[in-house]
């Protein structure tokens, strides 16, 4: 038995990186997943490895930052499944020609960062919570980033779409509290996926050698990995975490409590 059977959770950008790690860790503990990702390959790829362990996934290819695509998204979980209890808006982006200050930032590269980031999580969110109300209660939890709380350079739209996040949380903690729908965060440090590795080809060099240096950059001397925010979900999304709404945790290795980055790069 999983802490989580019977349950259904929708992980957006759930094909790869930090929410395939996020999709494993629900579905190990029992949950039904609906992954949504625009990787159409990635995502069939994924269900039929968990179908093969037993488990139940639902692949849905959506742009997230479209309104038909999110509702959609929630559509086919409900469909598959039978309702949602818990959300995790993981989808995220920050590509390598983005790395500019707003001066030299392209609007549509602005328009796309926060379309992804920020808008899908007001967007799937906006589909999902009529369906936890059917449920009697249910879990949003937003993945932010450090980045919504320092910065580094050449990140504008991606450092206010995770700030806006984590207003985004407080705000809708306190619009659905009285309905027992728990709204959170998680603000993950340097985590060892394609956006890390995408920062440091933006750094320029040799890949490994800078994703080393992140890691020695953290307290704790290493990235972290899907697994770790993957955790941290299954926490804020129990029971154990029943009276935690309008926070965030960051599952960052250190990071925010040195004051200031000695690394400077690399975190998601």
């Amino acid at each position: 038995m999983g802490s989580f059977d019977g349950k259904v959770v929708i992980v957006t950008g759930g094909a790869k990186g930090i929410g395939r790690g996020i999709v494993h860790g629900f579905a190990a503990e029992g949950a039904d997943v609906a992954v949504a990702d625009v990787d159409g390959p990635a995502s069939a790829t994924l269900a039929r490895e968990l179908a093969a362990q037993g488990r139940r996934v639902h692949a849905v290819v959506a742009d997230v930052s479209k309104a038909a695509d999110a509702q959609r998204i929630v559509a086919e979980a409900v469909a598959a499944f039978g309702g949602v209890d818990v959300l995790v808006n993981n989808a995220g982006i920050q590509p390598l020609r983005s790395y500019l200050n707003v001066v030299d930032l392209p609007e549509e590269d602005w328009d796309l960062i926060v379309g992804v980031n920020l808008k899908s999580q007001y967007l799937l969110s906006k589909y999902a919570i009529p369906e936890m109300r059917k449920r009697g209660g249910g879990v949003v939890i937003n993945i932010a980033s450090v980045q919504g709380l320092q910065s580094m350079p050449r990140v504008p739209a991606y450092a206010a779409s995770k700030g806006g996040s984590l207003s985004l949380t407080r705000n809708m903690a306190l619009d659905f509290a009285r309905e027992n729908i728990r709204v959170v965060a998680i603000c993950p440090g340097t985590i060892d996926s394609d956006m890390v590795r995408t920062a440091a080809r933006a750094e320029g060099g040799e890949i490994e050698a800078a994703v080393r240096r992140y890691g020695l950059s953290h307290p704790l001397g290493r990235i972290g990995q899907p697994a770790d925010i993957a955790n941290a979900c299954l926490f804020l999304a129990g029971d154990r975490a029943s009276f935690v709404t309008g926070e965030y945790l960051c599952v960052d290795g250190g990071y925010m409590a040195q004051g200031a980055w000695a690394g400077g790069a690399g975190a998601e």
